[in-house]
């Protein structure tokens, strides 16, 4: 085991830097939204994903879609439909063609 915490430490640096900010945000309600909003970007970075082009586009799209949809705009999720898909490999249809021409020669 490591004994160096220095990974923990800066992955906690945002909150820790953020705590004395954050015990005058207003109210409790204020501060939940925001506890709500760092744990999506905070999710968002863990992934990879860009928070302001997420956010760009889950609040553009999300005044014209149903409720039941929103499990669609996860981080995890958001990111899937974003990866362009894999173009299938034609290495085995070409490994079967020359197989093929082998066996009538």
């Amino acid at each position: 085991m490591q004994i160096d915490s220095n990974p923990v430490e800066n992955a906690i640096r945002p909150t820790a830097v953020g705590k004395k900010n954050w015990l005058f945000i207003g109210d409790a309600e204020a501060g939940e939204r925001s506890a709500i909003v760092f744990t999506v970007i905070e999710a968002c970075r863990r992934r990879g994903i860009d928070p302001f082009e997420y956010l760009r586009d889950v609040f553009t799209r999300m005044p014209t879609m149903a409720a039941q949809d929103y499990a669609s705009l996860a981080p995890e999720e958001w990111a899937k439909a974003r990866t362009p898909a894999k173009p299938a490999s034609k290495a085995p249809a070409v490994a079967e063609a020359i197989n093929q021409q082998r066996r009538c020669a």
